[in-house]
């Protein structure tokens, strides 16, 4: 591995999950994109090349692993839409194995959301807890080091044999909260589990805390149990991690708003949008909510507003290269 000194040529790559964020990674960064081809074979597999040489360099490769692939990232990107979770896996897979056979000195898996992440534990008889083998896969590919935000389950980080630098968007949120009427607020955990992410975020912009007490009789659906804490004429904020179908954020927006909550905002890192999710958020007692673009919207939204966590992404990818630390960018 090379020292600081001696620094070898660094790489940027993306995959056909997030484009548009590893372009902005680049132009952060002061750089362009690597040239690589990523198609498939009109059977569905795979095909990965890269068009130039990365012998002896310090890759990063930027891929997210969202259930689908946006519509239309053609060019480089050939057959680039509505892909399953597993192809966005498999793409980054092959592209690290391709570094690794090309003689990369090092290469970083750059994942702005970590797809799997929700099945980390075996919390049922007989089921898989398929985010460490997502973790197997990719070390076993070759990866030396993985850069990801907002793992639905920190504990993620130990299913790892290579280092893991977890970063949180909530160096981004912050300044969008700041900049906020924060008078009379209050921030609200729709769950238990969002609990402590929430406490944070209401001690960093001088907020109270309130929960919601819910249940959830099968996946996908929530019920509201009860609201702890004052929100009646008050300004919300809700806080998560993930918004897959909407059901526990659009029914806790309902909730708050018949406790006589005023303006609801809601706000989370990885906007997966599924199923029903975008006519929920519409019908909602919603007035907003804020996203970061660690997943690319299937389309715009009125009530959907999205922040860019780029810039953090560069800054992180410029440390890990210099040897300089990023735990200044741990900030949660």
């Amino acid at each position: 591995m090379p020292t600081n000194s001696q620094a070898a040529p660094v790489a940027l790559f993306t995959g056909r999950s997030n484009p548009d964020l590893a372009r902005k990674i680049a132009v952060a960064h002061g750089t362009d994109l690597g040239q690589m081809t990523a198609r498939d074979f009109s059977d569905g597999e795979i095909y990965v090349r890269y068009e130039e040489s990365i012998r002896g360099k310090d890759v990063f490769l930027i891929q997210s692993t969202q259930p689908q692939r946006p519509e239309g990232q053609n060019g480089n990107f050939q057959n680039g839409g509505g892909h399953p979770c597993a192809d966005n896996w498999m793409e980054l897979l092959l592209m690290t194995d391709a570094a690794k056979r090309a003689s990369a000195s090092r290469i970083t898996a750059v994942i702005p959301y970590f797809g799997y992440a929700r099945q980390e534990r075996k919390d049922q008889p007989r089921v898989s807890i398929a985010a460490k083998l997502m973790a197997d896969m990719l070390t076993a590919a070759g990866v030396d080091r993985v850069l990801t935000m907002d793992l639905h389950a920190p504990q993620i980080q130990g299913f790892f044999d290579v280092p893991v630098d977890h970063l949180y968007a909530s160096v981004v949120l912050d300044n969008y909260f700041q900049k906020m009427d924060r008078s009379n607020l209050v921030v609200v955990a729709p769950d238990v589990g969002s609990l402590g992410r929430s406490r944070g975020y209401a001690k960093r912009i001088g907020a109270d805390l309130a929960l919601i007490d819910k249940r959830r009789p099968r996946q996908n659906e929530a019920e509201v149990m009860n609201i702890v804490g004052d929100v009646a004429g008050r300004n919300v904020i809700l806080i998560d991690d993930i918004v897959d179908t909407a059901g526990t954020l659009t029914t806790s927006a309902d909730a708050l708003r018949g406790a006589g909550a005023r303006d609801i905002t809601a706000a989370c890192t990885h906007p997966l949008l599924s199923g029903p999710a975008y006519e929920r958020i519409e019908r909602s007692a919603l007035d907003r909510l804020v996203v970061t673009d660690t997943i690319p919207l299937e389309r715009p939204a009125d009530k959907i507003e999205v922040v860019s966590v780029a810039g953090l992404f560069s800054d992180a990818i410029r440390r890990i290269y210099t040897d300089d630390s990023i735990s200044t960018l741990f900030v949660d």
